[in-house]
């Protein structure tokens, strides 16, 4: 009796393991959809994010999270690390455990748009979020990416006067807002024949790249240089750190775009001429208050366009956090 009872223990004991071992790999294949405080079940929101070695994009990152947590949601979020691949691959992911709606801030506007496709085709909406894809996903919020290059630009117009040489630092190149930044300060240098463009480059969006790419233009153009407009303030803080160990920036006029903490500090110590405020927190929680709306069959606006600002010594304190 003592040994059929021990054989019957054990056989029960590897059931109940096998039993957790099958749980546990289900919870990794979908993820747990538990009953939020009203009583209904709780939605779930796949998130895939440019880059979060970005710090504009950890604001979307944390006004989201803020977000979800007051509306008593389930975010799963990924980091896409600059890869479009990496992006499907997430929205595949995303798919196979059945979220309820998928944030989509996108690496490329070509590349990453088989990942809008992908969500589209199974029936999931998907929201894009800060940048743009070509195609057409359910709904957009950000910025008019168009309208920061005409900001910027416009400062750097009125700062020479309406006459000298500028270099542009650009984003990853094939982003929508590298695309979008270029086109809207080219819309104002049509306008105004006396701003010349000496050299165009990217430093994807990198202040260490940045900052060697200015020490290469200084010794290429030196003193004919008159502005610099980078597409973003991570490449402007980079392009700034040059010009002052050149012991240039005195000389030049610097444009950012973004309006993250430390440009912000930089324009009201009066080392930045400016930047462009572009409202992280705002688009990431709108973003997830969209996809609730949507999941949740509930009308909704396909395009949400939140504006620009320009930031400068006089309005600093404005942005300052």
């Amino acid at each position: 009796m003592i040994i059929r009872s021990s054989k019957h223990f054990i056989g029960m004991f590897l059931l109940l393991l096998s039993a957790l071992i099958y749980s546990g790999c289900n919870r990794d294949a979908a993820p747990d959809k538990k009953t939020a405080t009203d009583g209904s079940r709780q939605l779930v929101v796949g998130v895939s994010l440019m880059n979060l070695s970005s710090e504009f994009i950890v604001l979307i990152n944390k006004a989201m999270l803020e977000s979800a947590k007051d509306m008593g949601i389930k975010l799963i979020i990924t980091d896409a690390q600059r890869s479009a691949e990496k992006q499907v691959q997430q929205i595949e992911t995303f798919i196979g455990q059945k979220v309820d709606a998928i944030i989509l801030n996108p690496c490329e506007v070509e590349a990453s748009s088989p990942a809008v496709d992908t969500a589209i085709a199974a029936g999931i909406p998907i929201i894009n979020v800060n940048s743009a894809t070509k195609s057409t996903p359910t709904a957009f919020v950000g910025s008019s990416d168009e309208e920061s290059g005409r900001i910027a630009m416009e400062y750097i117009v009125k700062r020479l006067s309406g006459t000298g040489n500028i270099l542009i630092m650009q984003g990853y190149m094939g982003q929508a807002a590298q695309i979008k930044r270029d086109q809207g300060a080219d819309e104002v240098l049509a306008k105004n024949a006396g701003i010349k463009v000496l050299a165009r480059q990217t430093a994807e969006w990198d202040r260490a790249k940045a900052m060697s790419l200015m020490e290469n233009w200084i010794q290429t153009f030196g003193s004919k240089v008159n502005a610099v407009y980078a597409h973003n303030d991570e490449m402007a803080m980079g392009a700034l750190i040059a010009l002052e160990n050149a012991k240039l920036k005195d000389k030049i006029v610097v444009v950012g775009v973004d309006a993250i903490a430390d440009a912000v500090q930089a324009v009201k110590a009066g080392r930045l001429d400016a930047t462009v405020f572009q409202d992280a927190a705002g688009q990431g929680r709108t973003a997830v208050k969209l996809a609730v709306k949507i999941a949740k069959k509930e009308p909704f606006e396909k395009e949400t366009f939140i504006p620009f600002q320009l930031v400068t010594k006089e309005n600093v304190d404005k942005f300052a956090r």
